[in-house]
């Protein structure tokens, strides 16, 4: 197989491959900065609890409507939207903190979620669900989601300045009087809109793996705040390109194809990054060596 038939030959012969690399650039363009300020945050595996809190949004939707996108889309935003005010709320109110109650309404979230669909589909409906599939996405839901992923980027934009002073010295917002939960709550309804977008592609289960992985692995290459986030943007768009081809070229499921190939790229950039393992020993040996 010659390097044009494993790379442009797919996308060049079949509409479905070029609808999915958009689906992939779309969510690359939306997850990776926001990955990053999860990140920066320490909120990384927030992102996961939110992405289990779709859940029941997402199935009282297909209950509804069966395989209607937009039903499911609405639903998966309000149920997450929902998540955050109640997280947000018992983090003010009561003496738990935000990741306890993002814990708590994770495992309720995806029980009810699960149950609900199970009610009503088979294993294949809840799969579909859980874990999406790229390669099925059609015009309708493109548009859907290079929409919510447009839209995403618009509202990060708007909060960046006040989440940037809040993610490093959240002293400074509170004495200017502004206040450090509303833009809280703004960033993460930011990542469930990215999360929603990411459902139709990669499923419940697997849109925060684009979120979250492009953006670890971009800590080993870069420092500054915008080359993280151009580099965290660049690995999801790769990720996206090759966990498709590899999906298409050897019968693989689509979803956890890119995550696993964002997974490789995290484990190499861990290894060989200017900021991974491998150089680091390096420069310690030689500062060692000169000492």
């Amino acid at each position: 197989m010659t390097l044009y038939e494993f790379f442009i030959d797919p996308f060049a012969q079949f509409a479905f491959m070029r609808r999915a690399l958009a689906a992939c650039l779309a969510l690359s363009l939306a997850c990776g900065p926001v990955g990053i300020f999860l990140l920066l945050r320490r909120m990384s595996l927030m992102g996961d609890a939110l992405s289990h809190a779709l859940l029941p949004g997402v199935a009282v939707g297909f209950l509804i409507a069966g395989f209607s996108l937009p039903a499911m889309t609405i639903g998966g935003f309000i149920a997450g939207l929902g998540v955050v005010l109640l997280a947000g709320t018992a983090a003010r109110f009561t003496l738990l903190r935000e990741d306890a109650s993002f814990a708590a309404l994770q495992l309720i979230s995806m029980a009810l979620g699960v149950l609900i669909v199970s009610t009503k589909g088979g294993n294949v409906n809840l799969m579909h669900i859980l874990f999406g599939s790229v390669l099925a996405v059609d015009d309708q839901a493109l548009l859907i989601t290079a929409a919510i992923a447009s839209l995403s980027l618009l509202l990060l934009v708007f909060i960046y300045r006040p989440l940037i002073i809040d993610s490093f010295d959240p002293g400074y917002l509170q004495r200017s009087g502004s206040s450090g939960m509303r833009w809280q709550l703004l960033f993460l309804a930011t990542v469930a809109m990215d999360l929603v977008a990411g459902f139709q592609a990669m499923g419940a289960m697997m849109a925060v793996g684009i979120m979250m992985l492009p953006a670890i692995a971009a800590r080993f290459w870069a420092k500054e705040i915008w080359s993280l986030m151009a580099t965290s943007i660049v690995l999801a768009l790769g990720s996206g390109v090759f966990g498709l081809l590899f999906s298409f070229h050897y019968r693989l499921p689509s979803g956890p194809a890119i995550i696993l190939t964002a997974g490789m790229l995290h484990l190499f950039s861990m290894m060989f990054a200017p900021l991974g393992i491998v150089r680091s020993r390096l420069l310690r040996h030689g500062r060692h060596r000169k000492g």
